[in-house]
């Protein structure tokens, strides 16, 4: 395994002259959708589904929020790091070439460097967790810890995903692969941390060998937590970016990598909702929704960046979805 750690010093985004989108004037405006989570095997996720998906959840099951706390449930506090884990072999288990870009892998750090303390990460601070008598609100603070490179082969394919025929991983090798890394790292769980596994291209994922819900078919990503005991491990599997089925055709690419900001809205749907509801128990509406499925492929007005953007953090500009306010019962790009 290579670690490193990247610099903050980001690649200067690229403006391409002459293309102007007024904002994302989506027919998924109000999308909401049904229960998300699946549960199987003593493990539970929630995942983010593709774009068709959900527009199917949406008429099905229309969902207005509000967003319930439910008693007990944690959320992460007071501060998050996250360390991004970019899982980039030789081969697929095919013997397919794969890979990723430096470019694509800065992109996705240089939002979770940036997320804490702006947009997004300030709508968070509505919500909280109680203990006793003790009300404690999500603080918009934290960043990123180191990203590690690991370029170990695949273990073989546990699972069968259409999209990716014969290079598939289950929700239980994405796991071992988080604690394979923190082992490596000598790091530890606890509610103020998020690791983050990225794939490469052309390798998929289900969520076990029975091929329960599949990257590119089911889902875009998702989110869940190990138990271990008093230091619970939260994650999220990221799949390589995909404009064809976790992004609305046509939105624009602020950072002039398509494969790049798709994969970043949907990091960032699954950063929000694992610091809303990290363990499975906080914070979801009276249907099973969190934060950001109320608001999935929701991305308002594309005002930064010649129209190409709707987030601009630290001079770095992002197209990512909107998160759902329980202050005004809608999505929203900035709160609370």
């Amino acid at each position: 395994m290579t670690r490193y750690l990247w610099s903050l010093s980001r690649v200067a985004m690229i403006a391409a002259a002459g293309l102007l989108v007024q904002g994302i004037a989506l027919a998924q405006d109000q999308l909401s959708q049904s229960p998300l989570t699946i549960t199987g095997d003593g493990q539970t996720i929630h995942i983010l589904p593709t774009v068709n998906d959900a527009a199917a959840f949406a008429q099905a099951n229309a969902d207005a929020g509000p967003l319930i706390y439910h008693a007990g449930g944690a959320v992460m506090n007071p501060s998050v790091t996250v360390y991004p884990i970019f899982w980039v072999p030789a081969k697929l288990q095919n013997g397919a070439s794969t890979g990723m870009s430096g470019h694509y892998q800065t992109v996705q750090i240089s939002m979770l460097a940036d997320y804490a303390g702006h947009g997004i990460g300030n709508i968070n601070t509505q919500y909280y967790q109680k203990s006793g008598t003790t009300t404690s609100y999500i603080q918009n603070k934290g960043g990123l810890g180191t990203a590690y490179l690991d370029t170990i082969a695949y273990p073989a394919s546990g699972c069968t995903d259409r999209a990716t025929p014969g290079n598939c991983l289950t929700d239980a090798q994405i796991r071992a692969e988080v604690v394979r890394v923190m082992q490596f790292a000598h790091l530890t769980g606890g509610l103020n941390k998020v690791f983050m596994v990225f794939t490469s291209s052309g390798e998929g994922s289900c969520f076990d060998s029975h091929s329960t819900s599949c990257a590119y078919t089911q889902y875009c990503a998702y989110h869940s937590f190990i138990s271990n005991g008093s230091a619970p491990i939260v994650y999220a599997n990221e799949p390589y970016g995909s404009t064809t089925n976790c992004q609305i055709q046509g939105a624009p690419s602020p950072n002039i990598d398509p494969v790049a900001d798709a994969a970043a809205t949907s990091a960032s749907h699954e950063l929000t909702e694992a610091i809303t509801d990290p363990l499975l128990n906080a914070w979801f509406t009276a249907k099973g929704n969190e934060i950001g499925d109320l608001c999935a492929y929701n991305y308002g007005r594309a005002t930064w960046d010649g129209g190409k953007a709707n987030q601009m953090w630290n001079g770095h500009f992002y197209l990512l979805q909107q998160e759902y306010n329980n202050h005004t019962f809608s999505c929203v790009q900035v709160g609370p």
